[in-house]
């Protein structure tokens, strides 16, 4: 398939996203393989979970090339509670306030080029956990 959708089309899709994750919004860290898009957890271990910011994040905007991207309102530093000792954050989960799924996002460190980047992925129960950027692209296809 090779559609093609104006800006506009893309930017909107992105409102979309941003007003499913809506006030106070849930991002929950996992270690393990990222399961299919919403699909049940299978050997994951919960590790650290955000409130995400209010508002979730501004109107889309910008272009690269073809690419249009939101930047969500980045959460405190908070505290893992789950996991345990030395795990690595692998993927996360995006929910609504309510705990409806939203998206799933790769994870990795401060300047992997992951969807959502944290200063170290290794999480231990008690630490503090930074998001250190998050961007959601949608192309032009």
């Amino acid at each position: 398939m090779t559609v093609s959708y104006s800006l506009n089309v893309r930017q909107d899709k992105l409102n979309v996203v941003s007003s499913r994750f809506g006030n106070a919004g849930i991002l929950t860290f996992y270690s393990g393989t990222r399961p299919s898009t919403g699909g049940a957890l299978s050997n994951n271990t919960m590790l650290v979970t955000f409130t995400l910011g209010t508002p979730f994040a501004p109107s889309a905007n910008g272009t690269i090339g073809s690419v249009v991207s939101i930047s969500p309102n980045l959460p405190a530093i908070t505290t893992a509670t789950g996991g345990g000792a030395g795990l690595t954050a692998t993927w996360a989960r995006g929910a609504d306030s309510s705990g409806t799924f939203v998206a799933d996002f790769d994870v990795g460190a401060a300047g992997s080029g992951a969807d959502i980047q944290l200063a170290t992925t290794t999480i231990s129960t008690g630490l503090s956990v930074q998001i250190t950027a998050w961007q959601i692209f949608t192309g032009n296809a």
